[in-house]
C-alpha cells in the first residue's frame, strides 16, 4: 500500500511538473520592459549545405521606438531589409506598450517574379487593428472579395480577431518578453498580420544554456530556445543579460540552413 501511495505521490507531481512546464503566453506574462531601444542590425544568409559558401546575404536593419499612436502608449518597431543592391522589404510596426498587442502593421515588399527574372513588382499591405481594416494594393478588403490571394489575407487577419496575440512578423521582438527558465515551453499566440497566415498558437522549448563568444572573447551566456515543425527546425541564441535574439540557425528540409547574426555594431 505505501508503495502505491509513493508512486501515486510521484506521478502526481510529475504530471503537475509537466504543466508546470508548459507556458500559455499571455498579456500577463510578458514583459515590454526587457526591450532594448535603438536601431540593431542582422545578417543573414543562407547554405545549401552546412559546410557551403554563403548566399542570398542581406542586411537587417530593425529600430525600436516608444512613442504615442492613437492615444496609446505604443512600441514603435520598423524594419528594412536589404539585398545585395536595394531594399526589398520595409515594415512599420506599432503595438501597444505594455501587452504587445498589435495596433497596425504596414509591410512593403519588392517581389521578383522568379530567380531568373528580371522583372519586379511592389505589393503593400496595412493592418489597422484599431480602424479594423485591412488594405492590400490601396484596396480595403471585405467579405466580398474572391480573389483566391486577397482572401486569405481577409481570412487571415479575421482569425486574429478577439484574441490575445503577438505580431509574428515581430519574432525578434517578442522573445526577449518572456520568462525564461530550462525547460519551459512557451505557447506563443503568434498572427503575421497582412499574409495569408491564420492566427496559431506555436510551441517553443527552452531547451538549456549556451555560451556565444563575441569581440575581446568575451563570452555571452545565452539561453537556447527550439521551434520544431514539419520540415523546419528553428535554434535561437537568447542572451541572458540582454535578452537579445544573438543568433538563429534554421534547418529546412534537412538540406538548407539560414542563419540570422545580430552585428555587435550598427551604422
Amino acid at each position: 500500500m505505501k508503495n502505491l501511495i509513493f508512486y501515486a505521490l510521484f506521478f502526481a507531481a510529475a504530471f503537475v511538473q509537466a504543466q508546470t512546464d508548459t507556458l500559455v503566453v499571455t498579456s500577463k506574462n510578458i514583459n515590454t520592459a526587457a526591450l532594448r531601444e535603438g536601431t540593431h542590425r542582422y545578417l543573414v544568409y543562407f547554405k545549401m549545405k552546412k559546410e557551403a559558401t554563403r548566399t542570398q546575404t542581406q542586411f537587417w536593419t530593425r529600430k525600436i521606438t516608444r512613442t504615442d499612436y492613437n492615444g496609446k502608449s505604443s512600441i514603435e518597431i520598423t524594419q528594412e531589409w536589404e539585398d545585395k543592391d536595394s531594399v526589398i522589404h520595409t515594415v512599420k510596426s506599432l503595438s501597444d506598450a505594455k501587452t504587445m498587442q498589435p495596433l497596425y502593421h504596414k509591410t512593403w515588399w519588392k517581389v521578383q517574379r522568379s530567380r531568373t527574372s528580371t522583372i519586379k513588382t511592389v505589393t503593400e499591405t496595412t493592418v489597422d487593428f484599431i480602424k479594423k481594416t485591412v488594405e492590400h494594393n490601396g484596396k480595403l478588403l471585405s467579405d466580398v472579395d474572391t480573389s483566391r490571394q486577397v482572401k486569405k489575407i481577409w481570412e487571415g487577419y479575421k482569425s486574429s480577431m478577439g484574441n490575445y496575440f503577438l505580431n509574428w512578423h515581430l519574432d525578434m521582438e517578442s522573445f526577449p518578453l518572456l520568462p525564461y527558465k530550462k525547460g519551459v515551453t512557451f505557447v506563443i499566440p503568434f498572427y503575421d498580420p497582412g499574409t495569408a497566415s491564420n492566427y496559431q498558437k506555436v510551441a517553443y522549448t527552452v531547451t538549456g544554456a549556451a555560451q556565444l563568444i563575441g569581440y575581446d572573447d568575451q563570452k555571452i551566456d545565452c539561453w537556447i530556445l527550439v521551434h520544431e515543425s514539419k520540415g523546419n527546425k528553428e535554434v535561437f541564441w537568447i542572451s541572458k543579460k540582454t535578452k537579445e535574439v544573438l543568433k538563429l540557425e534554421q534547418e529546412i528540409n534537412g538540406s538548407m540552413y539560414r542563419y540570422k547574426i545580430k552585428l555587435g555594431f550598427s551604422i
